[in-house]
Formats: C-alpha cells, sequence, structure tokens
C-alpha cells in the first residue's frame, strides 16, 4: 500500500541524517516531495470520487426499493368504493364464497405497477445522476455554475416547449395513482369510448364498438366515464298500455328477473335483489315500468340481453301487449278542375295512424 506524503518526506529526512550525501533539498528529495504531493493530489480526488458514486449508487437503490414498495402498495390497495363493492358482492353470494380472482384485472394491476414503477424508477435515476455529476465537478474544481445557468435555461426553454407533453404525463401519473380506469374497462372518455386496451403515461389507448382504435391523450381527458368499475347495473325499461294491469307487470319483470339469478352462468354476475319502481312514465302511448339489477363489472349487457328475453316470453305467455309509439299521418289531395264554370271540390284529406315497434320493448 502507498504511503501518504508526509511518511515519504520522513522516511526522506531520515535517510539524509544517516548518509551525509543524501539532502532533502536536493534533487532526490525534491523528486520524493514532488511525488508525494502528486500522489495526493491524484489519491485524494479519487477516494472522494468514489466516495460520491458509492453513495449516489446506495441511494438509488433505496429509492428504487422504496419506489416498488410505494407502487406496490397502491396497486394492491384498491380505492374505497372497490372495497366496500367488494365485501358487498361477497355478502350477496349465495354461497358464502370469495369472490374468483379475475385475470383481466391480475393484467391490470401489473400493468399499473410496472408503468407507474417505470416512471418514478426513471425520475429518481435522473435525479440522482445529474446530483451525482455536480458533485463530481466540484471534486475536479470545474466550475459548475454557467454549466447550471445553461441547464436552467435549456430547462426553461423545453418546459414552455414541452408543456403540453409535461401536462400529458402529469395526467397520466394522477390517473395511474387514483385508478380512474384500466385495462378492460369500459370507459366513455367524451369524444371516444369503447374497451380500454392500454394505459400509458402519456397515452390511453380505447376500442371502439366497431373496432376503431382511439388514441387519446391524457392530458386532453376532462372527464371518465367508467361503466365498469366496482359494479354495473342493468337497466330495462317496459312500456306497457295504460289499462293493463300493471302490478300483474311489476310481478312478471320480478320473476324474469328470478329466472335469470337462477341461471347457473349469470346468476353469480348478480349482486342483489332485482328492483321494479313504479310508474316511471305515463302518456298517451302507455305505462313505462323500469327493472334495475346490479350485477358484476362488464357483465350488465349479458344480463340485459337475458332479461329481455324472459320478459318478452313471460309478457306473451299472460297476453300483455307492449305499447308501441303512434304516429299520425295526414296526406292532402287537391282535384285538378278540368271546367272553370265546376265548382271547385273540397280537398279529399286522409289520415293513416301508423305504429313502429317500440324501442324500449
Amino acid at each position: 500500500m502507498l504511503a501518504p506524503t508526509s511518511s515519504l518526506l520522513s522516511d526522506a529526512r531520515v535517510l539524509a541524517a544517516t548518509d551525509p550525501t543524501l539532502d532533502p533539498n536536493t534533487t532526490l528529495g525534491q523528486a520524493v516531495k514532488d511525488g508525494g504531493e502528486w500522489f495526493d493530489a491524484l489519491i485524494t480526488p479519487a477516494w472522494q470520487i468514489g466516495l460520491t458514486l458509492l453513495i449516489g449508487g446506495i441511494a438509488l437503490a433505496l429509492l428504487r426499493r422504496f419506489i416498488r414498495r410505494t407502487v406496490r402498495h397502491l396497486v394492491d390497495g384498491a380505492p374505497a368504493l372497490q372495497r366496500n363493492a367488494g365485501r358487498l358482492s361477497r355478502g350477496l353470494r349465495q354461497d358464502g364464497g370469495q369472490a374468483e380472482t379475475s385475470p383481466l384485472a391480475a393484467a391490470r394491476r401489473a400493468q399499473r405497477a410496472q408503468t407507474m414503477g417505470s416512471a418514478l424508477s426513471s425520475g429518481a435515476t435522473f435525479i440522482v445522476g445529474a446530483v451525482v455529476v455536480v458533485l463530481v465537478l466540484g471534486i475536479l474544481h470545474v466550475d459548475v455554475g454557467p454549466l447550471l445557468a445553461s441547464a436552467g435555461v435549456v430547462g426553461v426553454a423545453l418546459g414552455f416547449g414541452a408543456q403540453t407533453l409535461v401536462k400529458d404525463f402529469l395526467a397520466g401519473i394522477s390517473m395511474l395513482a387514483e385508478d380512474q380506469y384500466g385495462v378492460g374497462d369500459v370507459v366513455d372518455l367524451g369524444e371516444a369510448s369503447g374497451v380500454v386496451e392500454q394505459v400509458g403515461l402519456r397515452v390511453t389507448q380505447v376500442r371502439s364498438l366497431n373496432g376503431t382504435l382511439w388514441y387519446v391523450r391524457n392530458g386532453e381527458i376532462l372527464r371518465v366515464g367508467n361503466m365498469t368499475q366496482g359494479w354495473s347495473r342493468a337497466l330495462i325499461e317496459v312500456r306497457v298500455l295504460a289499462d293493463q294491469d300493471v302490478p300483474r307487470v311489476q310481478a312478471l319483470l320480478l320473476e324474469a328477473a328470478a329466472e335469470v339469478a337462477a341461471d347457473p352462468d349469470l346468476g353469480p354476475a348478480i349482486q342483489g335483489e332485482a328492483e321494479v319502481a313504479g310508474i316511471e312514465d305515463l302518456s298517451a302511448e302507455g305505462a313505462m315500468l323500469r327493472l334495475l339489477i346490479k350485477t358484476a363489472p362488464s357483465r350488465q349487457w349479458d344480463v340485459s340481453r337475458a332479461l329481455r328475453a324472459k320478459i318478452r316470453i313471460s309478457l306473451a305467455a299472460e297476453g300483455i301487449d307492449l305499447a308501441l309509439p303512434r304516429r299520425e299521418v295526414v296526406i292532402e289531395r287537391t282535384t285538378v278542375v278540368a271546367d272553370p264554370t265546376e265548382a271547385p271540390r273540397v280537398p279529399e284529406r286522409a289520415q293513416v295512424s301508423e305504429r313502429a315497434q317500440a324501442p324500449n320493448a
């Protein structure tokens, strides 16, 4: 191991004292002194740089570990709405078992963790790296003042030029942290609506019903309507003639809902009792009744289709007709008179009543 400069100088003086021919002020003594000063000038910055790099590496490792644990807690800890919905779902299940873990939900949590962890880890690496570089330049006696000033000017310029990009990234991080939507959710983002296929920090990909893939910038999303978060609801509206037995129709709707709940495929998707409120709308065309039933996320459309089929069969079996909207068309015909002396005839009027299929049935 190399000795410090003071030790080298001491050895030189001892050698000169024992050997009168050697003098510390001679060429040999000056060489030893210069070598020690050069060694101190070399080894001291090297040790400082090495120590700085070591501390920076340890700090970065600790930050990444903290980020992984934090992201894991954020991803695994669902929002209060989802936790309450899960407890309600388990409480209403007739078998009292636990709800099965959805592979889609697991993929959604994994993507959230990967995206958030990657973004935060990249930010931590950039910050720690910048601090380490500045400290190393300071150890090497490099004036970092102009460099920092130039970096500040460049940062301001990039901030003004890329403020839209920064806005998209901040909005994406907020959406992921708050779990506003994820892969597999059916959302309404205003101009675009459909199934979420991928959620990124800058862009969200949404596949519409007709197959169009929409790329929506996160910073431009002002509102999010999530149709499949926590729980969903199947809504069926049935309009019957005003002179029908409304209580009987209500009973038929509840019976149809009970049959769907007893289905082995759709039964586990239903999370509550069916509800039929009173007459929601009353007009000359008839009375409108509304059937509501809570379902598992994204299963409301399957349950709705099954309910419509059961309701149609039940009403037809009881001889209850659906109220159809009426439309009146008036046709006017004017007869041309050949003889000007003949009195003009009264225009013929024909009234036609048409019926169209009820859209709510």
